[in-house]
């Protein structure tokens, strides 16, 4: 098996920036789309970034132009930073990721603990 360790989370004034990452706890034969979501108690959880295995980037409206997801698939992490930060960004985080362990298996969905970001204003 492999577990998903987010890092990163705080406290940050509005207008701060914080960086989160997520590594996988074992090398793997391949990670997909890796993917960051977060969630707010008596909400549903939200997409918030999504980057596919060549790089490609989606976000959610809410965060465009703020946040920016990258990857380093040497080191098996994911990336997000979160610029010029608002008080509604406050939630825990959640990094998810489409991984095959070995060139046999199918790809299952990982999840994170999640890290809680709280920004003040």
């Amino acid at each position: 098996q492999v577990q998903l360790v987010e890092s990163g989370g705080g406290l940050v004034q509005a207008g701060g920036s914080l960086s989160l990452s997520c590594a996988s706890s074992r090398r793997t034969f391949r990670i997909n789309t890796m993917c960051w979501y977060r969630q707010v108690p008596g909400k549903q959880r939200e997409l918030v970034a999504t980057i596919n295995s060549v790089g490609n980037t989606n976000y959610a409206d809410s965060v465009k132009g703020r946040f920016t997801i990258s990857r380093d698939d040497a080191k098996n992490t994911v990336y997000l930073q979160m610029n010029s930060l608002k008080p509604e960004d406050t939630a825990v985080y959640y990094c998810n990721a489409e991984i095959l362990l070995t060139m046999w298996s199918s790809p299952n969905n990982y999840w994170g603990q999640g890290t809680q970001v709280t920004v003040s204003s």
